[in-house]
């Protein structure tokens, strides 16, 4: 099974559309999962019709439309993988016991809200992905998203994707 994690795409905000990439990936995935701040319902209708399966949270900067049509955390068993998805998990520090914590029968958590990638395991075996922003760096060097699979009931695979600089 083929993922695509995305967070932070704050179309039309900040980009007047996602990457070609990253239209290339949708078709590519099996599940594609968005980890909130969509910012315009239109994303959320135009990825749901061309994903295969498609698993998705809000985030602070959705409004009511969006917050109405997804939850806050999102949870999947994806061939034996138990998958969780929420916008914001906290500060950096203390995040893997704050995450082992709230998430303990979970093997992986996609979160967002940061725009940094973030790619850890906690001590107790969560493994934490954050596939950063494919359309806002902020203060990072690239735009990004995440890709990984999940086969004999482990994600494997993940690797993270830099989107080349726009211009115009």
């Amino acid at each position: 099974m083929h993922l695509l994690l995305i967070a932070d795409t704050h179309v039309p905000k900040r980009a007047k559309a996602l990457p070609p990439e990253i239209w290339d990936a949708v078709a590519a995935a099996d599940v594609v999962i968005h980890a909130g701040d969509w910012v315009d319902v239109a994303l959320l209708d135009e990825l749901e019709a061309r994903s295969a399966r498609m698993i998705g949270v809000y985030g602070n900067n959705d409004g009511p439309e969006l917050r109405n049509r997804l939850p806050e955390i999102a949870r999947a068993e994806l061939d034996g993988v138990r998958l969780a998805v929420i916008h914001e998990t906290g500060s950096a520090q203390g995040r893997e016991a704050r995450c082992d914590r709230s998430f303990p029968d979970t093997d992986v958590l996609v979160f967002g809200h940061s725009h940094i990638p973030w790619d850890t395991t906690t001590p107790g075996g969560l493994r934490l992905l954050n596939p950063g922003s494919p359309t806002d760096r902020r203060s990072q060097p690239h735009c990004s998203y995440v890709t990984a699979d999940i086969s004999d009931e482990q994600i494997r695979n993940v690797e993270l994707h830099r989107l080349p600089r726009r211009t115009g």
